[in-house]
C-alpha cells in the first residue's frame, strides 16, 4: 500500500491513522480487521517488487501524550497524539518486535475463533510454549499486545484478552450480573468485599442499584478491609472500591461504569500522602499512557479527599517517613507531565520540599475507628480537590 510519496514504505491498514483510540468491537469485526491486516501483508509480499514494509505504530511514550481538559464534561483525560514509530523486519533492533506482532495477532485470531477469553498472563505462557525464541518475558507479550491494539485500532478485550483483576467492592451497591440470578448485596459480603470480575462484557451488562451518596476509592487493601469491617458505609452512605494499589483495567472499567450509572455521585480517593498515592489517583482520574490507545477510555472525575498536606497536623512527627528513591522518581515524572492540576502540583511540591511522606495508617494514632470520622469530617467540610 502506497504512502503519500508513492513509495511502499509503511503499511497503512486504515486510512484514519490520526485517530488515536481503540474501538470496542464484537469478535467477528475484530477477526475481520486481523484478516485485512494479513491480506495487506500478503499483497505487499506478492507485489512485483516484493518487500516487507515497516509497521507504523502510535508512539506510546509520554512525550506523545496530550490532555483533554473536559470542556463539556467534568472529566479530563490523557490520550496519545498522532506521532508514530516504526518497527521493521530489516532493522536488527526491531525485527523480533515486528514478528512478535504477527504472532500475537495469530494467537488472538485463534482465541476469537474458539470464542475464548484469556488473560495476558495465560497468553504469555501459550506464546512461551509455541514460540520460545520470540517470547521470553511477560513484558514482551504486553508490548506486542499494545502494538496489535495500535495496529488494528481495537481494544484488548475485543481481541479476546481478558483483564486480570485485583479489585474489590463493598458497601451500598447491588449487582445483578446475570438475568434470573440473585443480585449480589455488596454490603453483605463481609470485610473481604466482592471481587470485581475481569470479564468487561459481564461488567458492562451488570444491573446496578444503589442508595449511596458517595463512591470512595481506597488505595490500600488493608484500609479497605478496616473501613468495610467497621461498616462505615452504614454511617456514610457510600460504596468502597479498591484495586489494592495501582489500578488494573477491570477496576477502572468498573468505576467508570458506576460513574455512568450514577453520574451525580462524587468519587473521592483516599490514598497515602506520597508520590505513588497521587500517581494511583491520577491513573483513575486521567488514565494512563501505559494503556496505549485505551489510555483515555475509563477516566473518571475523581476528587482527592486525603491524605493531603493539611492533614499533617493530625499525624505525629515520628509517623512521617523520608521519601524513598522511587518516590522521588515518581514525583519527577508527575511534575514533568501535562496532566497535573495546580493544587495537585502544590501537594507534590510540598512532599518534595519536606522530603517526607505519610501513610493513611498514621491516622490510627487517634484509634482504629478514626478513619470513618476522618472521612465524614472531610465530606461535611467539602475538603476534597
Amino acid at each position: 500500500m502506497e504512502d503519500d510519496s508513492g513509495g511502499l514504505s509503511s503499511m497503512k491498514f486504515f486510512s484514519d491513522q490520526n485517530t488515536s483510540y481503540a474501538d470496542i468491537l464484537p469478535p467477528h469485526e475484530a477477526r475481520a480487521r486481523i484478516e485485512v491486516s494479513v491480506l495487506n501483508l500478503l499483497r505487499a509480499l506478492k507485489s512485483p517488487d516484493p518487500s516487507i514494509s515497516d509497521l507504523s505504530l502510535i508512539n506510546r511514550k509520554r512525550s506523545n501524550s496530550c490532555v483533554n481538559q473536559g470542556v463539556l464534561t467534568d472529566v479530563s483525560y490523557v490520550f496519545l497524539s498522532s506521532s508514530f514509530t516504526k518497527s521493521s523486519l530489516t532493522n536488527a533492533k526491531t525485527a523480533k518486535a515486528f514478528v512478535r506482532v504477527w504472532k500475537v495477532m495469530e494467537m488472538c485470531f485463534q482465541i476469537l475463533l474458539q470464542e475464548k477469553r484469556v488473560t495476558q498472563r495465560e497468553l504469555f505462557y501459550k506464546l512461551l510454549c509455541d514460540s520460545p525464541d520470540l517470547f521470553s518475558s511477560q513484558i514482551e507479550v504486553n508490548r506486542s499486545v499494545q502494538d496489535v491494539v495500535a495496529l488494528l485500532r481495537c481494544s484488548r478485550y475485543s481481541l479476546g484478552i481478558m483483564a486480570s483483576t485485583r479489585g474489590l467492592v463493598a458497601g451500598r451497591l447491588s449487582l445483578q450480573q446475570e438475568p434470573g440470578k440473585e443480585p449480589v448485596d455488596c454490603s453483605a459480603c463481609g470485610s473481604s468485599g466482592f471481587a470485581i470480575s475481569g470479564d468487561l462484557n459481564l461488567l458492562d451488562n451488570t444491573i446496578m442499584t444503589s442508595d449511596a451518596r458517595y463512591i470512595i476509592l481506597v488505595e490500600k487493601h488493608a484500609i479497605f478491609h478496616r473501613l468495610v469491617e467497621d461498616r462505615v458505609f452504614n454511617h456514610i452512605p457510600c460504596v468502597f472500591i479498591t484495586a489494592k494499589g495501582y489500578p488494573d483495567i477491570a477496576t477502572r472499567f468498573f468505576l467508570h461504569r458506576i460513574s455512568k450509572t450514577f453520574p451525580d455521585l462524587p468519587i473521592l480517593a483516599l490514598v497515602d500522602w506520597n508520590p505513588a498515592g497521587l500517581a494511583i489517583l491520577c491513573t483513575f482520574k486521567f488514565g494512563s499512557i501505559g494503556m496505549g490507545l485505551e489510555a483515555y477510555r475509563y477516566a473518571c472525575n475523581v476528587k482527592w479527599i486525603g491524605l493531603r498536606g493539611d492533614d499533617l497536623s493530625l499525624i505525629p512527627e515520628e509517623s512521617l517517613v523520608p521519601l524513598k528513591a522511587k518516590d522521588s522518581q515518581i514525583a519527577k515524572s508527575l511534575l514533568s507531565s501535562k496532566i497535573l492540576q495546580e493544587n495537585y502540583r502544590e501537594e507534590l511540591s510540598l512532599m518534595v520540599e519536606t522530603g517526607k511522606r505519610a501513610e493513611i495508617e498514621a491516622l490510627y494514632c487517634h484509634g482504629y475507628n478514626y478513619l470513618g470520622k476522618y472521612i465524614a469530617t472531610k465530606i461535611v467540610q467539602g475538603k476534597y480537590i
